[in-house]
Parts: structure tokens; C-alpha cells; sequence
């Protein structure tokens, strides 16, 4: 794509443009060795309080790491440039990424850029580049000097092990990083990121070594050594929380077990399995798990541990119709819709909303009722919730309010989720002490007693 220079001389609000051109020099630049180079161009929505003098800096994406959403789509390159104060024009300079192929996999491996001189030395070569991109009012003061910026994050290293494309999610991926653990200790995680929601790991999972003595020898992407899901322990943060809900009822499972009954989950959206394998193999639940692609599925069983059998059923169908015929009556797959809980990780499918999560379907009065109807008189209904405004999360809440008399709330803490629980009924008291509740015992095991203690009832609005 040819590009008139004179359209960047000044700065346009908003505008994005994203080209590719020859490499000038692929052998003086072995961190941009492909013979075309990507070059993306974004002006702040955001006027300049200086017009004579934006402020303009530039950006060398990390080599394979060309198809990460922050550095490969619109928005991620507005969160890229919001979050470097006072920028008006973000440069971005990366190697050429490749069209994804359904099903196929790299073997290419993020490390992060360890070599300062190197780095030095690809910045200067670049400098012409990023001084023909920029307005010319920059040099108004005849500086030729554009600040490189550098991207960080808790990533050590990365290896996508495949690329897919599902029907109902489109793009999509699975990789292997290694993050820095909050104790300098080397952490592997697994994860599934949609491309649809550019700023979305839908499933991570921690993975383990297998047959390795030491750490120190473990190296991602490395043909001699493996590794396997760990789906003893829940590293999103919002899971957990939603796990803790659990304690609201922990006295009815109880009571249950006590009966010979089996506590029953529906999970609403099953993306890698995390939490459908977590009920199952911690806590002893039988899961139901509801699925709209096929393909997210498969993906699942390869890569994250899933494991269909008596006690995990999982259903190929939208969750919210799958509710639906359930309520009224209609045999699914020999399922009883006799629920403990309801638990929905769905997130909105519309980009231009940014994450944002349950559905705004969810809403709906049918759909309440519908999941009303499946649980038992003790059950309970908790949704993972990313509100877009304060006002989308006190519409759900009034929405769930009209349906469930019971309302509480988990404040997970990382600025962004919140975990929604609505309930038919008053939790069930129980004559026994927790310490003597085996399965509030097994729960506090189980998630090491997080969040247990931070569930919080939402008052009536009249209070």
C-alpha cells in the first residue's frame, strides 16, 4: 500500500492507518527480518492542548508477538496510545504478521528483549522511518529526536501452539507464556484468547512440567519437555470469587450429599473447561457444561483437560436457549433441571462495547425466569459481570431483582469484575458448625478460604 506522506504533515483525530512496506535494511534489523515491515499510525481522539507541538512517539512491537490483539488491531493501538500520556500520534513497527490458517500452529517464540544495545542500534536505524511519519509542526523547534517507548508486560516468553477459527467466536488461539511470579518463582500458564474481544484471555489455566526435577531446566517451546494441565488450582481472577459463592449454600449441599445426592452445576459458556473441571474434580460436582462452538470444544479436550463422562456433560448449544427448554419441560440429553447452581461466564460478542460481560440478553425477564426454574429452592445464580458504566450494573441488578428476592455481590478486585449472585431464597441455616460442614471444609481447601468471607448483600434500593 502507497501512502501519501503529506496526510501525516498534520494530525487527524482518530484517524488509523495501517500499511505494509519493504523492509529497508532486514539484515542490519534481525528483530524485523521479514521482508516487509507493518507500519501503523494512530492520532489521539483526545485534541492536543499544544497544537503547535504535538508530541508524537514511536513503538517497536516485539518479534512474534506481530498477531497479539494490542498490536494488531484498531483498539489495541488506542489503549497502547491512551495509556502513554500526552501522546497525540502513536508509530508502531513490527514485522509483517501472517493470515491465520484454521488449525495451523507456530512453532516462532516471544522472549522478551533482553539486549539493550541491540535495541539501541534498531532504533537509530529506524529513526528516518519514524521522522518521515511524523506531523511536520513536531519540528517546530528543529527537534529530530522521536522517543522510542517500550511495551511491557508480565510476560517472560510465549509460543502459540494453534490458530483456529470457530464458527460462532471466529479467531482465535492457544498459547503457552511463562509470567513472572509474584515471588521471582517461573510460572507456566496456558492460555485461549478470542480475537473478537481484543483485550480478552477467555480461559488460562496453569500447566506443569512433566518429569522435571528442577525449574531452572524448563524451557517453553522446548521438544523434550511436555506439559499437563494442572485443574486443581483457578489462576483467573474471577473464578475463584465465583467458586466462593458457593459458601451461601454450603449447608443445602451439604444436606444433599447427606441424602446421597450429588451437588449439580450448569456452566453457561465453557470456553478451555477451567471452571467446568475445577467443580468436578475439586468439589465433586456434576457438571453440565453448555457450549455454542464446536470448535471452542475441541480445543478444549486437546489443549485444556476436558474430559466429557458421567459426571461432565457438556451440550453444543446456546446457553440461554438451552435454559429456555429446559424450563419448559423439554427433555435435553436426559438432563434433569434440578440445579445448585447456575454459573455464566458469557461475555458480549459486540467489540465496539469493549469487554463487557454477561450479554446484554441477560436482561431479558425470560431468561430469569428461565434460570429460575432450573434450580432447586436453595440454588443459586452467579454471573461473572464486566459492567460497561455503573449504570449497566445497577440496571442488572434491578433487572435480577424483579425475579430473585435475594441479591449479593463479590467485589473481585482487579478494578473490572464483579460476581453477581442471585438466590430464590434466604441461604439455608444449618444446625452444625462450619468446621463440621465437610463440604464448606473441602471448599475452603479447595480455594484456600478466598473470597469466602467477602460475599456482600445488595440492600433493596428503597434502603
Amino acid at each position: 500500500m502507497e501512502v501519501d506522506e503529506a496526510i501525516l504533515e498534520t494530525l487527524q483525530p482518530s484517524r488509523f492507518l495501517s500499511f505494509a512496506i519493504p523492509n529497508p535494511n532486514p539484515t542490519l534489523n534481525p528483530s524485523l527480518a521479514s521482508p516487509l515491515i507493518r507500519i501503523a499510525v494512530l492520532d489521539s481522539p483526545i485534541q492536543p492542548s499544544s497544537p503547535l507541538i504535538p508530541s508524537v512517539a514511536a513503538m517497536i512491537v516485539p518479534k512474534h508477538r506481530e498477531s497479539d490483539w494490542i498490536f494488531s488491531t484498531e483498539s489495541g493501538h488506542l489503549q497502547l496510545l491512551l495509556s502513554s500520556p500526552n501522546i497525540q500520534r502513536l508509530i508502531l513497527i513490527g514485522q509483517e504478521q501472517q493470515p491465520i490458517i484454521n488449525g495451523s500452529s507456530s512453532s516462532s517464540i516471544y522472549r522478551r528483549w533482553i539486549d539493550p544495545d541491540s535495541l539501541n542500534n534498531l532504533e537509530i536505524s529506524l529513526k528516518p522511518l519514524v521522522i518521515a511519519l511524523s506531523p511536520k509542526s513536531y519540528f517546530h523547534n528543529e527537534n529530530l529526536e522521536v522517543p522510542f517507548l517500550c511495551y511491557e508486560d508480565n510476560i517472560v516468553c510465549s509460543l502459540v501452539l494453534e490458530k483456529c477459527i470457530g464458527n460462532f467466536v471466529g479467531e482465535m488461539l492457544v498459547e503457552d507464556v511463562e509470567i513472572e511470579g509474584s515471588d521471582q518463582s517461573r510460572e507456566f500458564r496456558r492460555r485461549l484468547r478470542f480475537k473478537r474481544m481484543p483485550n480478552l484471555v477467555q480461559t488460562e489455566i496453569r500447566i506443569v512440567p512433566n518429569k522435571v526435577s528442577c525449574l531452572d531446566s524448563v524451557d517453553i517451546g522446548s521438544s523434550s519437555i511436555e506439559f499437563s494441565p494442572d485443574l486443581g488450582v483457578l489462576v483467573h481472577a474471577y473464578l475463584v470469587p465465583m467458586v466462593a459463592s458457593l459458601a451461601l449454600i454450603g449447608s443445602c449441599i451439604e444436606k444433599h450429599v447427606e441424602s446421597g445426592l450429588r451437588p449439580k452445576a450448569l456452566c453457561l459458556g465453557v470456553g478451555g473447561g477451567a471452571l467446568v473441571g475445577f467443580l468436578k474434580t475439586q468439589l465433586d460436582f456434576e457438571v453440565v457444561g453448555v457450549e455454542v462452538d464446536e470448535e471452542v470444544l475441541r480445543v478444549a479436550r486437546k489443549y485444556f483437560g476436558l474430559e466429557d463422562g458421567d459426571l461432565v456433560r457438556v451440550q453444543v448449544r446456546d446457553g440461554m436457549e438451552f435454559m429456555d427448554q429446559l424450563a419448559h419441560g423439554d427433555v435435553v440429553g436426559n438432563i434433569v433441571p434440578q440445579f445448585d447452581v447456575i454459573m455464566v461466564d458469557l461475555d458480549s460478542d459486540d467489540p465496539r462495547n469493549g469487554v463487557s460481560a454477561p450479554p446484554i440478553e441477560f436482561f431479558r425477564r425470560d431468561v430469569l425466569l428461565a434460570a429460575r426454574s432450573v434450580l432447586r429452592e436453595s440454588g443459586i445464580f452467579v454471573i461473572n459481570v464486566i459492567p460497561q458504566s455503573r449504570s449497566f450494573y445497577e440496571k442488572l441488578i434491578h433487572e435480577f431483582r424483579e425475579v430473585f428476592p435475594e441479591l449479593y455481590e463479590i467485589n473481585v478486585g482487579n478494578v473490572e469484575n464483579f460476581v453477581l449472585i442471585a438466590a430464590k431464597a434466604l441461604p439455608c441455616s444449618s444446625s452444625s458448625s462450619d468446621s463440621e460442614n465437610k463440604f464448606l471444609t473441602k471448599l475452603r481447601l479447595a480455594i484456600s478460604g478466598a473470597y469466602m468471607d467477602s460475599i456482600n448483600r445488595i440492600g433493596d434500593a428503597s434502603n
